[in-house]
């Protein structure tokens, strides 16, 4: 198993904004972690950022003050590119780049979580 965690600043915001985005209730959801099941062996985890803090302590900058930054990408390979990114705009994310066959191949559009976190949303053009 593998799992992912995002720090976030509110979790029940971020919980229904990730649980809209991929149409999933979370697998776990209490004070302190969510966790949605991406994949067989794949998890998504959103930690409030005063939880890590409390772990990490003084050795590492509380992650609230890179708050906005994109520090992480989330690729996620889906049926419709359009569709994920215009529906995810329409629940608040931000906008950064819409959907355009990119260098590497794939069709991907890109948006802002609510905490600054980069969604890409990809698909495999059809050979067609």
């Amino acid at each position: 198993m593998v799992e992912f965690i995002l720090y976030i600043e509110n979790q029940s915001l971020s919980r229904d904004f990730y649980s809209k985005l991929l149409q999933k209730e979370p697998v776990l959801d209490v004070p302190g972690m969510t966790e949605f099941l991406l994949a067989e062996n794949c998890k998504l985890g959103l930690m409030p950022s005063s939880g890590i803090a409390k772990i990490i302590g003084k050795s590492m900058m509380h992650p609230t003050n890179g708050k906005g930054i994109p520090r992480c990408e989330l690729y996620l390979f889906i049926g419709d590119v359009a569709d994920c990114f215009n529906r995810a705009v329409t629940m608040g994310a931000t906008p950064v780049s819409e959907p355009d066959r990119r260098d590497w191949g794939d069709i991907v559009a890109y948006v802002a979580d609510p905490d600054g976190h980069i969604i890409a949303f990809a698909e495999k053009p059809s050979n067609h």
